[in-house]
């Protein structure tokens, strides 16, 4: 009874704060990470150390020290700080932290003022900010885990600095572990055992969020205190591997398929295939089908990759991609992982082309700057009654008529530019295909030239 209040009491000592907030850095020196932006001579860390803050839109994943840059800012300015959250004001909130701000303005001390998760609020929320920031009455400094561009608008950003924060790496995250195991703010007053292989599962299973990594590491110190697995003699609380395991078994994937990730990871996901590394191709492949991505999407896009990146340098690739996409409607999650896995691979490693992008971009280029041209009279429909009298299909050359089934005739309207639309690479099956072509081309050399058929031709088939 005795051990059990001893360990509640304890559990109690560190629980009131998690121990993500109570690790938050004091000064610029214990700050991890983002190195681009608050490294020696940076142009954020002159601001802060200067107090010359400025406007600005801190935009980054969560853990990654948005919050925490906010609030070093606070501590280094000599500005009066304001910390909101769109999450729980609004307009009336803001104006009234501008005019107070306006008040203290006059008696020249200036207003920082910081809005986490600022992609929450609106449009007309947004633009109630505009006057105060671009007239300095406050310091503006928003945090986002969303795309500004995105969600806003483009009167706030101008008036703002864009920095974007990475995810952090799996050695920061460790050296922010190792910092926790040690310091008194955390668990350094316990007598904790946590070895190496561990500490690194969490750094590595925490997906660049140091917030994330450090409550994992409270929460498996507090599984292990209480299990007999992870106590040891003497009061030593031993964090073993299978602790950690338990505690990050269903960890979340750091993926929003309404947002940037479902982007970046498509990006990712077809360049990966335009560039033929099939080992790239299935690991953005997995991430997708990992972090609960729409299949049918994942289909979609190989769809599209096999007609613009590959195109008829292996014409199969658009076959195999088709029959992945049913296989997905015909099989479902999670065995249509498997169909897409090959199609990914298949495509990653056949030749490329996009010949065929490039051929009807140039034509739709041509009609966007020319319009559509008639249609030339031998080309016209002649298959009701009357069209010949009107002059349609006549001096039309039916090529069955001929050898290798081809004549020279023009196809297009006199008026056409940009020619040749379609020019052919030499990778894989389209080398034939400019092979055949160039023969076909040299046989047309002036295609402006009529050419009679032979003798006792019809020339049937001008439909």
């Amino acid at each position: 009874m005795e051990q059990q209040k001893l360990l509640d009491a304890e559990r109690a000592e560190i629980a009131h704060e998690p121990l993500a907030s109570r690790m938050r850095p004091r000064t610029l020196e214990e700050f991890v990470g983002q190195e681009h932006l608050v490294g020696p001579n940076r142009p954020l860390r002159i601001a802060i150390e200067r107090d010359k803050p400025h406007s600005a839109i801190l935009w980054g994943p969560p853990g990654t020290g948005k919050s925490t840059l906010a609030f070093l800012l606070a501590k280094y300015t000599k500005a009066h700080f304001e910390a909101l959250s769109a999450v729980t004001v609004g307009v009336a909130e803001v104006r009234q932290v501008i005019e107070t701000a306006r008040r203290r303005l006059q008696r020249g001390q200036k207003t920082v003022l910081f809005l986490d998760e600022v992609h929450r609020f609106n449009k007309a929320q947004q633009d109630a900010l505009l006057h105060a920031v671009e007239q300095g009455i406050v310091i503006f400094i928003g945090a986002t885990t969303e795309n500004p561009f995105f969600y806003l608008t483009p009167p706030l950003l101008s008036r703002c600095r864009l920095y974007r924060l990475e995810p952090l790496t799996t050695e920061q995250i460790l050296l922010l572990l190792k910092r926790a195991l040690k310091d008194e703010r955390g668990l350094g007053k316990f007598k904790v055992e946590v070895d190496d292989e561990t500490l690194r599962f969490i750094a590595e299973r925490s997906g660049g969020d140091a917030r994330r990594a450090l409550n994992a590491l409270e929460t498996a110190f507090l599984t292990a205190k209480e299990s007999e697995q992870g106590r040891g003699e003497e009061g030593v609380v031993r964090i073993t591997l299978q602790i950690a395991q338990s505690v990050l078994s269903d960890a979340p994937l750091a993926y929003q398929r309404t947002g940037d990730d479902h982007y970046d990871v498509a990006s990712a996901f077809i360049k990966s295939i335009r560039g033929s590394d099939p080992d790239a191709a299935i690991y953005w492949l997995a991430r997708f089908l990992a972090s609960g991505e729409d299949p049918r999407f994942i289909a979609r896009r190989m769809v599209i990759a096999a007609a613009e990146d590959i195109g008829l340098a292996d014409p199969m690739a658009l076959v195999i991609a088709v029959a992945a996409a049913q296989a997905v409607e015909i099989v479902g999650m999670p065995e249509a992982q498997i169909p897409l896995a090959e199609a990914a691979i298949y495509l990653a490693a056949a030749p490329k082309s996009n010949s065929a992008y490039k051929a009807i971009s140039k034509a739709m280029d041509e009609i966007e700057k020319h319009g559509p041209q008639p249609v030339p009279m031998h080309l016209r429909d002649a298959s009701y009654k009357g069209a010949q009298r009107l002059g349609h299909g006549v001096g039309y050359l039916y090529p069955h008529d001929f050898p290798d089934h081809y004549v020279p005739q023009e196809y297009l309207p006199p008026t056409v530019k940009g020619l040749p639309f379609y020019e052919p690479t030499k990778q894989g099956k389209e080398k034939e295909i400019a092979e055949r072509l160039q023969t076909l081309r040299s046989r047309s050399a002036s295609k402006a030239k009529a050419i009679e058929a032979p003798d006792g031709l019809t020339g049937e088939g001008n439909g």
